[in-house]
């Protein structure tokens, strides 16, 4: 019965104004539409009447304007997908309140589908991946839902990303800065006045509109300290982006400066002898989930911020006797030609090299371990190299399709890495390394867009990942997954983030006091990636009919030859007589091609030589047919 009573008299609200308002909204500002490959975006800035309603899209046809769709209050953007090249949409859009009045309708805008460049490409995605934090945030708090589907679960990490992306948002004029000033106040209000703390730190998910803590897991009901570092990167970040002295500006500064002084970093050492964060505590549980914070992991950052802090910070000594404690943390062996200083064996999985440097800007420094600007470069090529060798023969891997990372997949949601792979791609992976690796990951989005383009992209950018050899592709978008893509993309293109992170004078103060010293590596041309190991990979398949792959790296350039030999010895072909370039190479051999053969091979074990140079190494292949 009280639904009922609620429900007439929202009608009977809604009845009594539209006989009182007449006064229309403004008309939509800034309304652009941009031509890609496959599909037209029309997008525009939001109004910001209370009582709107939605929005209104004309087309124009044979030149009359028709009245095409409506778009709700809701989303600022309507996608136009699956066109051919060279079609043209010539739009406008209007604006609509609770009484049915309508704005002006704003100047019409032209996009025609083309072929697109590299930039196109960035902007795209960009755009794209921006409004999963913009249109798709929680309407309550302005928070980063923790996934499509997530209702009122909003998560502390992905929205740190997600706070960094709002900066994006401002700088290329995706929302102009006073709306996105306005969306980080509504943010850092709700973070320092309704969000539930423990000693400061954040739990892992919270309920968007009311701040009280969501459990990740039966232990874990508390405070998270790395989802609370991977925030207050993005706050600090902001706090130097806000600059203006204006009251909006000057609010969200204190307020980032008061929830970053509230982290109590030195009680989760748990010990006041401990050289260890703790990432748990719980007010129920205590230190039940009992799990230090060290690397290699993606949670560096919390070291750095823990040192940094004003008010509780945590000794410089425990980055090099916590946070580098592990007897895993150093590794220095060579995978595909490429070094790993620091980390697991092949990188392990590529958000460790994304989420600590989304402000923390690895380039011009060392610690006494690297230059982690090198090493997450390295960690980058490799799983790019193991995607082109491929020794799974997973459908779809190739130069231009790689990464593995942590993203749902065909059973649910894995971590994924080249010690751990079931064929599942993300496509964040690669898109979040483009500071490390421009060129290979710019390849990565114009194949996965040209190649996938309907199973694969949607109204926030790329979903989060696919499996070709399941034909299985998500429908859905993460933010600990959408966050990284834009701000590392913004990283490359201007160095934003890293810039704004930087400039928060306690975090180079941590630095120093941590050890760390300049290096010259200022970017991807400057760094030293060249391979110190030659290596003849297994051929694939193997066994094989009618034809495998040769593949190896070489660390110098020179003349090089591969020959087959059958069991006892004799030459059946010389695939490569020829200079190659250092690096990685690849060969197809297929017996059916082979020239001057008297008949044709038969099943069997052949032997594959290489020699470059001085190098020279053999290896067996199985023939069945």
């Amino acid at each position: 019965m009280k639904k009922m009573i609620l429900f007439l008299l929202a009608l009977l609200s809604n009845f009594i104004l539209s006989q009182t308002d007449t006064i229309p909204p403004i008309t939509p500002r800034n309304v652009q539409a941009f031509g890609y490959e496959r599909h037209i975006d029309l997008v525009w800035w939001d109004n910001e009447e209370p009582d709107l309603s939605g929005y209104k899209v004309y087309r124009k046809m044979n030149n009359q304007w028709y009245y095409w769709t409506t778009v709700p209050k809701e989303r600022s953007y309507l996608i136009l997908s699956n066109l051919p090249l060279n079609y043209t949409l010539t739009l406008r859009v209007s604006a609509v309140d609770l009484s049915g009045n309508e704005s002006p309708r704003s100047d019409s805008v032209v996009a025609t589908t083309h072929t697109m460049s590299d930039e196109e490409f960035l902007d795209m995605t960009q755009r794209a991946t921006f409004r999963y934090f913009w249109d798709f945030a929680h309407p309550v708090s302005g928070l980063a839902r923790e996934r499509t589907g997530s209702g009122d679960v909003v998560t502390i990490g992905g929205s740190g990303f997600g706070v960094m992306a709002l900066l994006v948002g401002a700088e290329r004029g995706f929302k102009s800065r006073d709306l996105v000033k306005k969306r980080m106040l509504k943010i850092v209000n709700f973070l320092a006045n309704q969000a539930q703390k423990f000693q400061g730190a954040f739990p892992h998910w919270m309920n968007g509109s009311t701040g009280q803590t969501i459990p990740f897991s039966q232990y874990d009901d508390g405070g998270d300290l790395v989802e609370t570092a991977f925030m207050i990167q993005g706050l600090l970040a902001a706090r130097q982006y806000f600059d203006g002295q204006d009251s909006i500006e000057v609010q969200i500064r204190n307020r980032i400066t008061q929830i970053w002084h509230g982290v109590n970093w030195n009680f989760y050492r748990r010990f006041s002898y401990s050289n260890h964060l703790y990432w748990h505590w719980s007010p129920n549980y205590g230190w039940q989930m009992n799990l230090q914070v060290m690397g290699p992991s993606e949670s560096k950052i919390a070291y750095i911020l823990a040192i940094a802090s004003p008010t509780y910070p945590i000794p410089s000594s425990c980055y090099r006797y916590g946070w580098a404690s592990s007897p895993f943390y150093v590794n220095n062996k060579t995978f595909y030609g490429y070094r790993i200083f620091v980390g697991w064996d092949y990188g392990g999985p590529l958000f460790f090299s994304h989420y600590s440097y989304l402000g923390f800007d690895p380039r011009n420094k060392k610690d006494m371990f690297c230059n982690y600007f090198i090493n997450n470069r390295n960690i980058t090529l490799i799983h790019r190299a193991y995607s082109i060798h491929n020794p799974r023969g997973f459908v779809g891997y190739n130069e231009n399709c790689w990464g593995l990372t942590a993203s749902d997949d065909p059973t649910g949601y894995g971590v994924h890495e080249p010690t751990n792979d079931n064929g599942t791609i993300a496509p964040t992976a690669a898109l979040s390394s483009l500071p490390y690796t421009p060129n290979e990951s710019i390849a990565v989005i114009k194949h996965l867009y040209r190649t996938y383009y309907s199973n694969l992209w949607g109204e926030y950018g790329f979903k989060d990942a696919f499996n070709p050899t399941q034909n299985w592709f998500a429908n859905s978008y993460l933010a600990i997954d959408q966050g990284p893509i834009i701000v590392m993309i913004e990283n490359y293109r201007s160095g934003l983030l890293w810039n704004k992170f930087m400039a928060n004078p306690e975090i180079q103060q941590a630095l120093n006091s941590i050890g760390f010293v300049p290096d010259t590596t200022t970017s991807v041309n400057e760094s030293s990636n060249v391979l110190n190991q030659f290596e003849l990979h297994q051929n694939y398949p193997n066994p094989f009919n009618p034809s495998t792959k040769i593949s190896w790296q070489s660390p110098i350039s020179g003349h090089t030859t591969i020959k087959i030999y059958d069991l006892i010895g004799n030459e059946i072909a010389t695939l490569i007589d020829e200079f190659r370039e250092a690096g990685n190479n690849e060969i197809e051999f297929n017996v059916e091609q082979l020239r001057n053969m008297s008949k044709p091979l038969s099943s069997g074990v052949y032997f594959y030589k290489i020699q470059v140079g001085e190098f020279l190494q053999t290896k067996k292949m199985v023939l069945v047919k």
